[in-house]
């Protein structure tokens, strides 16, 4: 069997390569980075380094890579696979799929029978196969469409697994948290897919995605934002402080307020959920920057992201936004030079002021009592 996985970066490698492998995939890498396709290709396989005490490794064999610039090459390996997967970050997705249109493009023009192909993005966004469908679907002609909506098949999914900045003498080698969940709507799969051992699959993804990004997600950005105006440099030592934690624990109450509300989680087992969330967090074998889960601020201040989201969702329903606000008001403070997206942010804030800037980003009106929340303590993070 073969998979072809788009992203040979530290999460493909760690985590859904890692999947595919151990139910039995030959999976191949397309990526951008010609060191990491070069070492993939010469070697043909890589060792996963899990951040427990044991430090437990595992060699994942037979894989290989491509040069994901080639469009042709890309293009055929889309006509081989039987499987098609990404971790690329959701923005990327839009430059992945012109390789994947012209190969579903050749994979239908053959007049097979065909077999049916899952397409899924594991990215951190809500609906991103769909979003990656939108892009590839805006490249074919009209009749691959048609061939495409019998055959191919885009199921979203959730995924769940921290993977920090690596510092190894061997590119290849990447270390993961030992916790995993990835989660795919069934709903959206071939009637008689072959299930991939290690992935659940759900009817319905809703609520599964939802209390990922809003506790996991929601969770780890605010604490970097918070850990980095304090002065932490990484996340294991700003839970570790108690005014840092509790702002966190504030902001995953709020989220959980929401989530029970909406989706009827029971309330007690969602306190569960953020305890194991929160030891996630502060796992002493793993050292994650919060230059890392802090970056890309625009993106998480997004209108339906792991910020605005569930805050607009809380005062919709009449709950507490005092915590995401906090963490609003502190991913505008996240200036670091490296950081395309928070030098925008930064430079955007000079020159509109704090309640302009908010407003374009979150696409909240200057006047939301949430937007005016952040925007206060955000002051007085200025002071």
């Amino acid at each position: 069997m073969k998979a072809l996985h788009f992203g040979a970066g530290n999460i493909g490698r760690g985590f859904i390569g890692l999947i595919l492998s151990r139910a039995g995939y030959n999976v191949v890498f397309s990526d951008v980075n010609q060191e990491l396709v070069k070492a993939l290709e010469q070697r043909g396989e890589y060792t996963v380094e899990l951040a427990n005490e044991a430090k437990d490794l595992e060699t994942v064999t037979g894989v290989s890579a491509i040069d994901g610039t080639n469009l042709d090459t890309v293009a055929q390996n889309v006509a081989e696979a039987e499987l098609i997967t990404t971790a690329v970050g959701v923005n990327i997705l839009k430059h992945i799929a012109p390789g994947i249109a012209k190969g579903l493009t050749s994979r239908l023009g053959t007049g097979d029978v065909f077999q049916p192909l899952h397409i899924i993005a594991c990215e951190n966004a809500i609906g991103a196969s769909t979003q990656l469908k939108e892009h590839v679907y805006g490249l074919l002609d009209e009749r691959t469409r048609l061939l495409a909506d019998q055959y191919v098949y885009f199921p979203d999914s959730a995924v769940d697994r921290i993977v920090p900045i690596q510092h190894h003498e061997d590119p290849l080698h990447v270390q993961v948290e030992p916790f995993y969940e990835w989660v795919v709507d069934r709903s959206q799969m071939a009637p008689a897919f072959k299930p991939v051992e290690g992935v659940m699959y759900v009817d319905d993804l809703e609520p599964y995605i939802e209390r990922k990004l809003f506790t996991v997600n929601t969770g780890h950005c605010i604490a970097a934002y918070i850990g980095y105006v304090n002065g932490f440099d990484t996340i294991q030592k700003a839970i570790a402080d108690e005014k840092v934690k509790s702002i966190v624990y504030g902001a995953l109450q709020e989220t959980g307020a929401v989530l029970v509300k909406r989706f009827g989680f029971n309330a007690d087992d969602h306190q569960m959920y953020i305890a194991k969330i929160l030891e996630r967090f502060v796992n002493p074998h793993l050292t994650d920057e919060v230059t890392r889960v802090g970056r890309s601020p625009l993106r998480k201040l997004s209108p339906n992201d792991r910020l605005v989201r569930p805050a607009l969702q809380a005062y919709e329903y009449g709950t507490e936004t005092t915590h995401l606000a906090m963490g609003m008001a502190a991913a505008c403070k996240f200036d670091i030079s490296e950081d395309p997206e928070a030098v925008e942010l930064q430079t955007t804030i000079q020159q509109k002021g704090i309640e302009a800037a908010l407003s374009q980003y979150t696409s909240m009106d200057e006047s939301h009592p949430v937007l005016k929340q952040a925007v206060a303590h955000y002051q007085q993070l200025q002071k």
